[in-house]
């Protein structure tokens, strides 16, 4: 069975009115004006690359390893099947801090606070143990930790001491996991964050 998991800067003028910086907009590039490239230097374009991804619509959908770009270290799970998506905060689909690339929890040091999340579909089949072809599909919604929150025992908790959910990649915690594998008995809800599966209080 393959289960796996897969600034903006303040800044002061001196004698500037509170009302002039509060006009002040910051000019974001978009992937339509052209010049955004991803991190190998390629540019980017609307719509789905060669390998799936769709940053303008916050997407993917495609191979399991071509979401690593075929990493040589990925061809176990070449015949799984993912879909992703995410939101501005994770990956956006402009460029406001003028390095050509798509910004990533802009605004904040780090993605603690962010409000980041994205979630994961993955699916696929294989021999049982008894022969027969057992398909399995898996779904997971990661979420940056918030701010104050803080790790014990490998699991993220929110301030006042509620278990948000496994840590995973550091700053993110699990907040819900769907699996069901006929196979080995599983269906459904797997794991279910005490504090609650939706996004909008990350």
């Amino acid at each position: 069975m393959k289960r796996f998991i897969i600034l903006i800067a303040a800044f002061s003028v001196a004698f500037m009115s509170a009302s002039v910086l509060a006009k002040k907009k910051v000019k974001c590039d978009t992937i339509q004006n052209g010049g955004l490239v991803d991190k190998e230097g390629v540019a980017l374009t609307t719509g789905f690359d060669d390998w799936g991804y769709n940053y303008q619509g916050r997407m993917f959908k495609g191979g399991y390893c071509d979401s690593y770009r075929d990493a040589l270290w990925c061809q176990e799970f070449a015949d799984v099947k993912l879909a992703m998506k995410w939101n501005d905060a994770w990956i956006s689909n402009k460029d406001c801090d003028g390095d050509y690339l798509l910004d990533r929890h802009y605004g904040y040091e780090s993605y603690i606070g962010s409000g980041a999340w994205l979630t994961n579909h993955q699916s696929g089949e294989y021999i049982g143990d008894d022969g027969e072809m057992c398909p399995w599909f898996y779904f997971v919604k990661i979420v940056a930790a918030p701010e104050k929150a803080y790790t014990d025992n490998g699991n993220w908790f929110t301030e006042d001491g509620i278990e948000i959910g496994p840590v995973i990649w550091g700053v993110f915690a699990i907040i819900q996991q769907v699996e069901n594998d006929s196979c080995l008995s599983l269906n459904g809800v797997q794991y279910h964050s005490p504090n609650g599966p939706g996004f909008g209080q990350y």
